[in-house]
């Protein structure tokens, strides 16, 4: 049975809620596609009992992350945006190692991660400046709301066609093995990542200021309040002279936002900048306090 207009405004809500996703009116058929896999594992008839199953279930069940992960894209590869990489090495790179002289540590966020290749490119990055060898304390931390992305990233495991997206022949043969199910990264890029689940939809605190946040083709699907108040809450894990990258097709934080653009190289770079009113209110999009160790 085709997906009812009253169980499309449902999904469109409870997506939105959990992922900060807007689904567009005329996505019926993509969402049933997506929904496709899930449906075979609930062992249900159609997308409408699928539905029907999350609708009789409280909203924090198993089944509702299934659902949030089944329509969330994943789709990402090995130095995507190559001028981004490029940037980060030859410039916001050296200015953090001088100004970071004496505490010898850098910190660096990407979120929404997804199968681990943006935080692999970092790691690779920082790599080939020698910063994993020297006495650099090196820390990547990588988030995302989906654990089964989470699980398969923290494998480094690649088929054929993901590591000859982006990487170019010497960095796959300096940093990655080839094994009979494909090809997996080695220790010294592996060992600065940490994966952690975090929803940006949640409240979540602030630990110590990060250097670097990476937050790319994520809020292109998202609303204007939604943006707005998960930019509030990553300006507040930044460092007060940190930078934040977003991906190239993402609408640039309003001054209200508190971040200042500068060009570097192709890429637009934020950097933090007094807010307009440090009280002002932001509307909050998420679901309450955050999950234990969630917490980036």
């Amino acid at each position: 049975m085709p997906l009812l207009h009253d169980d499309f405004a449902w999904l469109r809500q409870r997506v939105l809620r959990l992922s900060g996703l807007v689904l567009e009116h005329d996505t019926h058929a993509l969402v049933e596609t997506r929904l496709a896999s899930l449906v075979r594992e609930e062992h249900v008839a159609d997308v409408t009992a699928l539905v029907a199953r999350l609708r009789a279930q409280p909203e924090n069940t198993l089944l509702h992350q299934r659902l949030a992960e089944a329509l969330a894209n994943h789709e990402t590869a090995f130095f995507r945006d190559a001028s981004v990489f490029e940037a980060l090495r030859t410039t916001v790179l050296p200015a953090l190692l001088a100004r970071r002289g004496r505490t010898r540590t850098l910190r660096i966020w990407c979120a929404a991660c997804a199968y681990g290749q943006e935080p692999y490119s970092v790691a690779m990055t920082l790599a080939e400046a020698g910063l994993l060898i020297t006495g650099w304390t090196v820390r990547i931390l990588a988030t995302d709301f989906s654990t089964r992305a989470l699980g398969r990233a923290s494998e480094a495991r690649y088929d054929a066609r993901e590591v000859h997206r982006g990487l170019t022949p010497l960095l796959r043969q300096r940093y990655f093995r080839q094994e009979r199910d494909g090809w997996r990264l080695n220790e010294q890029v592996r060992k600065p990542v940490e994966f952690r689940p975090l929803n940006l939809m949640d409240d979540f605190h602030p630990e110590t200021p990060v250097d670097v946040i990476f937050l790319r083709n994520v809020m292109i699907y998202w609303d204007a309040p939604t943006r707005r108040a998960v930019l509030a809450r990553v300006r507040r894990m930044l460092h007060f002279d940190g930078y934040l990258v977003l991906g190239a097709a993402e609408a640039a934080p309003l001054a209200e936002d508190g971040f200042s653009r500068n060009l570097i190289g192709q890429t637009s770079w934020y950097r933090p900048s007094p807010l307009a009113s440090a009280t002002a209110p932001v509307e909050d999009t998420s679901r309450g306090h955050p999950r234990p160790g969630a917490t980036p």
